[in-house]
């Protein structure tokens, strides 16, 4: 084979990596950000945050490549870069991730040196169009779902009936908080909330308490409408009617928990938390995000 063709083919190899990687992140970050992300009244900060948080990683990536189709050593450069800056990053030094992440990405970058993938039009188009594309079809349901979601705007306390569970649901507030608590917070505010949920009290009033997965499975919604769940404990797995959101009367569209902790305890260490979506899975009960909130029922 030709110097020539060897450089062309090399070229195009590296152009492939950078599309499948870009691709990658196209994809989890369209998807991440109508998950987690799109909680704010503001369409820009939504938009902002998507930017900013989820999609930064496809369009640096994105970027790297392109330097690296019209300028291939200073692309093959900052593939250095950005294995160090991610490593950095993530404060993730050990053996596995130094092998797994910076040796791909200096390897790509010795192709871009060495490589020239022509013609450069074709490999700018794909670069470009291919994780657009990936962006498009990954996202199109998560924005049609999150456009329609149901938000009347009451955080008050709220009676929710039906498919078997009769309960009320604390106000936005101490027992509804928009923050995150490990699951032993949890239980200690819903027992020192007062009766109307708005304060807590120095001593356990024992009126409030977390949901169990079941109660919190059952009573699950969507567009007003229960979605018919069932909790079953034996494999551990929830099943609905219809897939629920987060929407009225039971999540608060503004705030960036998705996750709430149950009473239910899988064991010592770990106790069960629901997504908005019903999906419900073990968390250690030590631990403590943003996004994993909790939301204290009561007895009608």
């Amino acid at each position: 084979m030709k110097h020539f063709d060897k450089r062309q083919v090399a070229g195009w190899i590296a152009v492939g990596f950078s599309i499948v990687i870009t691709c990658f992140w196209a994809f989890w970050g369209i998807i991440e950000n109508f998950h987690e992300g799109w909680h704010y009244e503001s369409w820009l900060s939504n938009v902002g945050l998507m930017f900013v948080q989820y999609l930064s990683p496809m369009l640096i990536f994105m970027g790297v490549t392109l330097i690296s189709i019209f300028w291939p050593r200073i692309g093959g450069g900052l593939h250095v870069v950005v294995a160090i800056f991610a490593v950095w990053f993530f404060q993730a030094f050990s053996n596995p991730v130094m092998f797994l992440l910076i040796a791909p990405l200096v390897g790509l970058g010795a192709l871009y040196w060495y490589g020239r993938p022509q013609p450069r039009k074709i490999a700018v188009s794909l670069a470009v169009g291919l994780p657009i594309l990936t962006l498009i079809i990954s996202g199109t349901e998560s924005v049609i779902r999150v456009s329609q979601r149901i938000d009347d705007g009451n955080l008050q306390a709220r009676l929710v009936q039906g498919n078997g569970v009769n309960l009320v649901w604390a106000p936005d507030g101490p027992g509804w908080p928009r923050t995150g608590e490990n699951w032993h917070d949890a239980q200690r505010v819903c027992q020192h909330l007062s009766g109307d949920g708005l304060t807590l009290s120095p001593n356990p009033q024992h009126i409030w308490r977390l949901p169990t997965v079941d109660e919190a499975v059952r009573s699950m919604a969507r567009h007003g409408q229960n979605s018919g769940g069932v909790w079953d404990a034996e494999i551990a797995q929830s099943t609905y009617k219809t897939e629920p959101d987060k929407e009225s009367p039971l999540w608060n569209i503004q705030s960036q928990v998705i996750y709430w902790w149950t009473a239910t305890a899988v064991d010592e260490e770990h106790a069960y938390i629901i997504v908005y979506d019903g999906k419900v899975w073990p968390r250690a009960k030590q631990f403590s995000a943003e996004y994993l909130g909790f939301r204290c029922v009561k007895l009608p």
